[in-house]
């Protein structure tokens, strides 16, 4: 799914809040700045010359831009700041010149710095730096830049690889990842047994009454039916839809199916009589408008995840969820594709049985 970073923020933070991805661009893209407070810190003449434009070119991206700019790590470095600043710059400018082999963590590319600028620097009474998220920040809203439509198309060839090769391109399955995963889908599990042991008992014989109902809970809380879903995600016929679920989404099944057992077993008693199908899906809009205030914040976040997750993992959109697609947090990046998310996978291997289960049901 095509991406164009210059025109849209979520897709900007999206990279941004890959720390993974951005530390793999790092690596490539070989532009190192001075450590300075913890972070590679970058002048703004430095900027300006890396992309090749003039200074002023990036004065009116910051003039345009600077709530975003400064999130990502653009800071305007005055008093004692400014002070340690200069002094750490002066302290590496006479180690590199002392020594060429100087480099990697040590080093920065001084070169775009001339000897003029370095004496604007010690006498300049303020400085615009950029950590390297600042920096990539600019090259993602920078047009008119040869150099910066080449980062952006590396970031994007970059964000693609560091994909594949955290999950080998199986996005189908990414929610599994998830350390939460699987006592999400356990509990599901266990409340979906309730709700088909309710089925049978309160509603009359029809086969279709499971997957009737198991839709409207689908509708009620992504606006899709589980048929919609799979053509979505590009599901096989034999793919659980569930497997495929973030542990959130999953949660506020297990809700729904423990809720409306509960409520079909309720009215079925209080009729003492089974109920006919029909009568289960106004039962299910009552019930929908009984707990509205109690299940509409969950929905509101499960659509949200949902939605953005999908888009970014699995390059899917959810039409009926546009509305909801939001940046994606440095958090759910580390959950699924970080060290944590490796270590899922000893978990799946010691829980096979639970997976069996679920895609066998």
């Amino acid at each position: 799914m095509s991406k164009d970073l210059t025109n849209s923020s979520i897709d900007r933070k999206n990279v941004l809040n890959n720390n993974i991805a951005i530390q793999e661009v790092y690596e490539r893209v070989g532009f190192y700045g001075i450590k300075f407070d913890g972070k590679y810190r970058f002048t703004k003449h430095q900027v300006a010359f890396f992309f090749e434009v003039d200074i002023r070119t990036i004065d009116r991206l910051l003039e345009n831009n600077k709530t975003e700019l400064t999130k990502n790590g653009y800071e305007l470095y005055t008093g004692v700041k400014l002070r340690q600043y200069k002094q750490q710059v002066s302290d590496f400018v006479s180690l590199a010149r002392q020594n060429e082999h100087v480099h990697d963590m040590d080093v920065v590319n001084m070169l775009q710095l001339t000897d003029t600028e370095l004496d604007s620097l010690a006498r300049s009474p303020q400085l615009s730096t950029f950590t390297y998220k600042a920096f990539l920040n600019v090259g993602m809203l920078l047009t008119g830049s040869d150099k910066a439509q080449q980062l952006r198309s590396a970031i994007l060839d970059i964000v693609i690889d560091v994909l594949n090769q955290k999950i080998g391109g199986k996005t189908k399955f990414i929610n599994q990842r998830e350390e939460d995963f699987l006592p999400s889908a356990a509990r599901e599990y266990n409340y979906r047994q309730e709700f088909t042991n309710a089925i049978d008992q309160y509603i009359d014989t029809n086969s279709f009454k499971y997957s009737q109902l198991t839709d409207k809970i689908y509708k009620s809380i992504f606006k899709e039916n589980a048929k919609e879903y799979k053509q979505i995600l590009k599901l096989n016929a034999k793919d659980s839809v569930r497997s495929t679920m973030y542990s959130e989404v999953l949660d506020l099944i297990s809700g729904y199916e423990n809720g409306f057992a509960k409520y079909l077993k309720t009215k079925s008693e209080k009729a003492n009589r089974k109920l006919k199908l029909s009568e289960a899906h106004l039962l299910f809009l009552e019930f929908e408008e009984v707990m509205e205030a109690t299940l509409s914040p969950l929905k509101e976040k499960a659509r949200s995840l949902m939605a953005s997750r999908d888009l970014v993992f699995r390059e899917a959109l959810h039409e009926k969820l546009k509305e909801y697609v939001n940046e994606v947090s440095s958090e759910d990046f580390d959950k699924f594709l970080g060290d944590r998310s490796m270590d899922l996978e000893k978990r799946i291997e010691e829980n096979k049985d639970v997976f069996k289960r679920l895609k066998e049901r």
